[in-house]
């Protein structure tokens, strides 16, 4: 391992390991039927700190550095991903902008009741008109008073329903538009002109919400603005890079889960008289599963290393994310080979994996869009 982790660190590894192990995996099939979290769980997770690990300690929160929260992270993806999401979207992109980007009054308000899990936290950018083109947002802002009236619609918002409070851009000024015309807003449930549309019916992702946001001459004080007027698209970047790598480290602990079930698989199940690990094609398999992985690995880790080095990491955010979301796929494609029917059956965990690897190629910046972000980054130089 190029990265040592502290003794601190380890500790909560293993904590959370725990944690999945024994706490959440029993309700991981209950969470799928029944599309919901039992609400016990989401209790324990606050009780052990999960809602804070991106908040610093000085706001209640456990305040682990970018090596820390992808650690952890890796140990959420083992189970169940509609239950990590819930947590990982609030500790992402819910909640890094208030953290790095708002001023200390915002962050005194909102983040020591984001760090206990009183407060759940959401990021509205994606628009029916604008998904993988953030600058093309259609929801305006116009100051009125010592307010700002916000008009237009989010849609497949993470944890929408469930939310207390929402980070949402919208154009400040048409004719700048993404080059000093977009503007963070800090949005309260409850406030005036602000609705939640029907929850999304998804092919994966049991248990995790998604929903349309609709405003209507919703009132936001101007002290909610997150950051600088005007500044909003370069702080969704921001947000953007560091959830990226989230995801991308919560992908490479699913697919060490995936590994570690198609292992214990193949040398169970027996075909033709002996295991099916003795097969040359399982083995082949096997061998890139576990190779492509530690890659991911490796990919996501550098880049968490160079956020804690204070460095800009829109290239290799956008690295790990494309990768491991590849790799996740992959990986669960060689999964549901290698168990045959066990795989493709609803009642073991190999199928889920597959639905819910999907999702990864998609959000948080569509692969395609990866792909261009790290092209035009190799080309600038």
């Amino acid at each position: 391992m190029l990265f040592k982790l502290s003794t601190d660190i380890e500790q909560m590894k293993q904590m959370v390991r725990n944690y999945v192990e024994k706490e959440v995996e029993p309700y991981a099939q209950q969470i799928e039927e029944e599309d919901k979290i039992p609400e016990h769980l989401v209790d324990l997770a606050k009780e052990l700190g999960l809602f804070g690990i991106s908040i610093p300690e000085e706001y209640g929160g456990i305040g682990l550095n970018a090596i820390g929260k992808a650690a952890i992270l890796e140990q959420l993806g083992r189970t169940h991903n509609g239950f990590v999401s819930l947590i990982s979207a609030h500790t992402g992109i819910g909640s890094t902008g208030l953290v790095k980007l708002a001023n200390e009054k915002l962050k005194q308000k909102y983040l020591p009741k984001m760090a206990s899990g009183e407060t759940i936290a959401a990021f509205a950018l994606s628009e029916p008109g604008a998904g993988s083109d953030a600058t093309n947002l259609e929801t305006r802002a116009v100051k009125h008073g010592d307010k700002w009236l916000i008009n237009g619609t989010k849609h497949f918002i993470t944890n929408a329903p469930v939310a207390d409070v929402f980070t949402v851009f919208a154009l400040t000024d048409k004719e700048k538009g993404a080059k000093g015309g977009i503007t963070a807003f800090l949005v309260e449930k409850g406030y005036p002109g602000f609705t939640i549309g029907k929850i999304d019916k998804k092919m994966g992702l049991r248990g995790s919400y998604t929903a349309q946001l609709i405003f209507e001459d919703c009132e936001v004080p101007d002290e909610n603005i997150i950051g600088e007027v005007g500044m909003g698209y370069i702080s969704a970047l921001k947000i953007l890079g560091e959830g990226r790598v989230g995801l991308a480290a919560r992908a490479v602990g699913s697919c060490d889960k995936l590994i570690e079930l198609s292992v214990s698989y193949a040398k169970e199940r027996k075909q033709f008289g002996k295991p099916i690990a003795d097969n040359q094609a399982i083995q082949w398999m096997i061998a890139d599963m576990a190779t492509e992985t530690e890659a991911a690995r490796m990919l996501t880790w550098n880049a968490a290393h160079l956020i804690d080095e204070g460095k800009v990491v829109i290239k290799e955010a956008s690295m790990a994310k494309l990768f491991a979301s590849d790799v996740f796929n992959r990986v669960a494609d060689k999964a549901v080979q290698i168990h045959g029917g066990m795989g493709y059956v609803a009642d073991y965990p190999i199928e889920r994996f597959y639905r819910d690897a999907r999702i990864t190629k998609i959000y948080e910046g569509t692969n395609e869009i990866q792909r261009l972000i790290i092209a035009r980054k190799m080309l600038e130089g």
